[in-house]
C-alpha cells in the first residue's frame, strides 16, 4: 500500500517575491541586470520565486530571521539552506565568470 502525502502549500506569493529580491540584495546579486543581460530568464525568475515559496527553511522562519539580522549591503554569502543557492552564488560570481 502506497501512502501519499498531501503537497506542502507554498507561500504568499507576494512575500516570497520581496525575500528573494531582499536575498539579492544581501548577496549583492542584480536581478534586473541579470535579465537585461540575458542570464535570467523570466522562467528563471520564476523558477526561483516557486522554489522560495516551497522553502522549508522559511517554512521554520529561517531565512526570514536571517534576514533580520543580516545586513542587507551585498557582501553576503548565500546560506546554503536557500532553496536558490546555486543560482544565486552563480549570478553573484565575478563578471568575467559568468560570460
Amino acid at each position: 500500500m502506497t501512502i501519499h502525502k498531501p503537497p506542502k502549500p507554498l507561500g504568499d506569493a507576494n512575500a516570497h517575491y520581496w525575500m528573494v529580491q531582499k536575498m539579492a540584495r544581501a548577496t549583492g546579486v542584480d536581478l534586473a541586470t541579470e535579465a537585461a543581460e540575458g542570464r535570467l530568464s523570466h522562467d528563471d525568475w520564476a523558477t526561483m520565486l516557486h522554489r522560495c515559496r516551497g522553502c522549508s527553511w522559511e517554512r521554520d522562519g529561517g531565512c526570514s530571521r536571517w534576514m533580520e539580522i543580516t545586513a542587507l549591503d551585498g557582501q553576503q554569502d548565500v546560506p546554503s539552506a536557500c532553496e536558490n543557492v546555486d543560482t544565486f552564488r552563480a549570478f553573484a560570481a565575478p563578471a568575467d565568470a559568468k560570460a
